[in-house]
Parts: C-alpha cells; sequence; structure tokens
C-alpha cells in the first residue's frame, strides 16, 4: 500500500528555552494513501499542531514530512497538495454557498464556468446542490460545514484534512455528519487526517489512530487494538471507561487481590489490570463482591459505580433490571475481557 502521509522524526518548537517541553516531540508515522487516520489526544498534546504541519501552516524545527513520497518540509502551505477543513467552517458570510466553494478555484486561476462546473459537483458530492444560491447564514450548523468539506473537496487535494470539524455540532448532527464523513471518504479513497479529542468519534470514523499525550505518540494502531490492547493506563483510560486494577504479574499470571487472571508471560512485577465496564459478569453469589453507590441510567443498560475491596470499577447491566443504590453483587471479569498495562 501506497502511503499519502509521512512523518520522520519530526519535532516542533515554539521557543528555544531549554526548559520548554516541544510541543510535538521527534515523532514518526505514516498514514497511508485512501485511509483515514485520527490524531487522537487531550488538549495540549500536539495533534492540532501537527495537523497544522502537514498543511503547512506550522513549519518543522526537525525531521522531514512527505505527501505522495514528496519532501514537503520546506513548501509552503500555499504550494501543498492538501486542504484544510475547520473546526469554525471559515464560510465567507457575504457570499453564496457556490460562491464559498468557487472561491478556492478562481483563486488559483481556474476559469469562471469550469469553477463553476466543479463547484456545482463539489456540492452534489456532499448534497447540498439544491442550497447553491444560499447565504452561508440561511444554512444549519451541519449544513455549513457540509459546504466548507464541499469546498475543500473542489481543488482536488491529495490529502484531506479536518480539525475538530463536528466540535460545534449538537449531539444528533455529530453522530449523522461523522458517518457523511467516513462515508465521502470511503467512496472517493480519500487520504484523511483528521483531529478529534472525542474517542468514540474516532473509533467510529478511523482505519487507524494514532494517541498522543505530551507531544508525544503513546500508540498507534487499528481502533479495535488500541482498544482492546492498549499499552498503558493512559491509552487505557483514554480510549474509553477502563477501571485500572493494581495487579502483580509473575509466571503467566496476574493477581489483583484474590483474582488470578492468565497473561503473556512476558508481564512480570507491578502492572495494572484495565476493566472495561461490559467485561464485569455479574453474578448471583460468587466473585468480587461489591456494593451500588450510583446508578447512571444509558438507554440499553445501566452503568453502575460499585465499591469493592479492590477499587471502585464501573460495571454495566443490561436494563431489563433495575438496580437500586445499596444492591450488594458479585462480579467477576469476563474472559479476554482485560488488559494488563503498565503501572502509572
Amino acid at each position: 500500500m501506497s502511503i499519502g502521509i509521512e512523518f520522520k522524526r519530526v519535532t516542533k518548537r515554539y521557543t528555544d528555552d531549554a526548559g520548554t517541553p516541544p510541543a510535538v516531540n521527534d515523532i514518526s508515522f505514516t498514514v497511508p494513501t485512501g485511509t483515514l487516520t485520527t490524531l487522537l489526544g487531550p488538549s495540549g498534546c500536539g495533534k492540532t499542531t501537527t495537523l497544522r504541519m502537514i498543511a503547512g501552516l506550522e513549519q518543522v524545527s526537525d525531521g522531514q514530512i512527505f505527501i505522495n513520497g514528496q519532501d514537503v518540509t520546506q513548501l509552503s502551505a500555499y504550494e501543498r497538495p492538501v486542504s484544510l477543513v475547520f473546526q469554525s467552517y471559515a464560510l465567507f458570510p457575504h457570499l453564496r454557498v457556490l460562491d464559498n466553494v468557487m472561491y478556492g478555484l478562481l483563486a488559483s486561476g481556474v476559469g469562471k464556468d469550469s469553477a463553476k462546473q466543479r463547484a456545482k459537483a463539489a456540492l452534489d458530492l456532499v448534497g447540498l446542490s439544491h442550497l447553491s444560491d444560499r447565504q452561508p447564514s440561511e444554512l444549519s450548523g451541519g449544513q455549513q460545514q457540509r459546504v466548507a468539506v464541499a469546498r475543500a473537496l473542489v481543488i482536488e487535494p491529495s490529502v484531506l484534512l479536518f480539525d475538530e470539524p463536528l466540535s460545534n455540532l449538537d449531539a444528533r448532527l455529530r453522530r449523522s455528519m461523522r458517518d457523511e464523513i467516513r462515508a465521502l471518504q470511503q467512496r472517493l479513497k480519500l487520504t484523511v487526517a483528521y483531529v478529534t479529542h472525542d474517542q468514540s468519534e474516532a473509533l467510529a470514523v478511523s482505519d487507524h489512530i494514532i494517541v498522543m499525550n505530551a507531544g508525544f505518540i503513546a500508540q498507534h494502531g487499528t481502533p479495535q487494538s488500541l482498544y482492546q490492547q492498549p499499552n498503558s493506563a493512559f491509552v487505557a483510560q483514554f480510549m474509553g471507561d477502563a477501571t485500572l486494577l493494581d495487579g502483580m504479574a509473575k509466571n503467566g499470571e496476574v493477581r489483583c487481590g484474590d483474582i488470578a487472571l492468565p497473561c503473556d508471560a512476558v508481564w512480570s512485577g507491578n502492572v495494572s489490570v484495565a476493566v472495561r465496564p461490559h467485561a464485569w459478569q455479574i453474578h448471583a453469589s460468587q466473585g468480587l463482591q461489591g456494593t451500588v453507590t450510583a446508578i447512571a441510567y444509558q438507554g440499553g443498560h445501566y452503568e453502575l459505580t460499585v465499591k469493592t475491596a479492590l477499587a471502585t470499577v464501573l460495571v454495566n447491566q443490561d436494563a431489563t433490571t433495575t438496580p437500586s443504590v445499596g444492591d450488594v453483587l458479585y462480579i467477576a471479569i469476563a474472559q479476554g475481557g482485560y488488559a494488563v498495562v503498565q503501572r502509572s
């Protein structure tokens, strides 16, 4: 598979002060052509700086960036075959939808008739050709975001970049727009780098996820591998709710109090065991005893906060049974429902 984006030992510093850590610190990764890779992490982790370096809006301090095999490290944003969809949409309020989409083409010297045809085709791709004469103020948030996507697509970039594209939308629109972006990316086989801090959004749209923390790459892999096999406590907790239990690993087994679980023989000594809420099984009289201290109704299930001798854990319970605060439960970890990670 060919490579759309490649970072080779890239560092970004905003100051020469030796006491200030780089915003991005010696990171290397690839984005295969025709795939969607998400840069995921908390505020300040370096994900947006990384995206802006791909776009040419931030200069690299050290290292190299390649797009489709071409070294673009020293190229300006204008010279790079990329389009960026901003969080704020950045539409021109005084221009019609069609004129907004045409703008980049006209600015690059494309003739008006050709620009109009290509803009109409791009609006058709995002399902907004019937709104081409509207002003941005007459559109919903989701429609404005689709216009921004059309404007990015119309210049036929090699790489499409999304910077927190759904953060200004309500929950219902976020879900529909993420599905539309993913469907469009797969249909057109676009190479996409996508920034978000929302792990559920990242899991839903990505072929690969790069989890960043404090300027470093904490882990890189498929959504399934990061969720099921995190390599650290940070990744385990950032990729969804997880309770961390202190454990001791030895000879292919990890013990957390009275609980014994099989583990890879490479683990030894003090570790943590990350357990997702759905991995706890509720039993009538056997297992780890706990008391329900809080209940959150989640529609298809209840999320219980259960205080045990080991830790306070989150447990999912089927909504067909109504729990109560103060209930005593016995819980056990399902086979394969946990991951052993380095203790934080």
